[in-house]
């Protein structure tokens, strides 16, 4: 990867030897490499380590899970607020596998409408709940940086399956519930 980034410096018209410039190409190949550990990840390794029995089916959100990602027809960072619900039926997962379930998918190259499905078929898949609901608002630095170069542009995606889907009622608490406050 290094030497493909130093052929990207040279088109670009810069010196990758150029004293500022030398350590760029293992800097970024690392920073992409960390960015895209999501390929690394396994989702159901992050999500069958902690689920668990439990008679309990109301529902359950965290909500504000910060992420970053990567533009795949760019390569540009786009970054937002992932909210993510699911009604159990009878499984539930460690509250802190939702946020990493996030990330393990974040952590690709994506456009944000298959990154909110990803996300929600997979808690489906694995928990099978009665519903899933996840939203998530991002900034596109694709947008803001270059084409258009609109500044606090903001793109909502929603992905709402099972009781989610088909109750009113229950998509109606989820959207209150990610709006309110504290």
């Amino acid at each position: 990867m290094e030497e493909q980034i130093r052929l990207i410096l040279k088109s670009i018209g810069e010196d990758p030897e150029r004293e500022g410039l030398r350590k760029t190409p293992a800097r970024v190949a690392e920073a992409l490499t960390f960015l895209t550990r999501g390929y690394r990840m396994d989702p159901d390794k992050v999500i069958n380590d902690a689920v668990f029995t439990e008679d309990y089916q109301e529902m359950i959100v965290q909500k504000d899970i910060d992420f970053f990602s990567l533009c795949e027809h760019h390569l540009l960072p786009f970054f937002g607020k992932a909210h993510v619900a699911y009604i159990p039926h009878q499984r539930i997962v460690g509250v802190s596998k939702l946020a990493r379930l996030v990330d393990v998918y974040a952590r690709r190259l994506q456009v944000q409408e298959r990154l909110t499905n990803q996300i929600a078929t997979t808690i489906m898949d694995k928990l099978e709940p009665l519903g899933v609901a996840v939203v998530i608002e991002a900034e596109h630095l694709c947008m803001r940086m270059r084409g258009v170069e609109k500044q606090k542009s903001l793109i909502i995606t929603s992905t709402l399956l099972g009781a989610f889907r088909s109750r009113q009622e229950t998509r109606n608490e989820f959207m209150n519930l990610i709006r309110r406050k504290g």
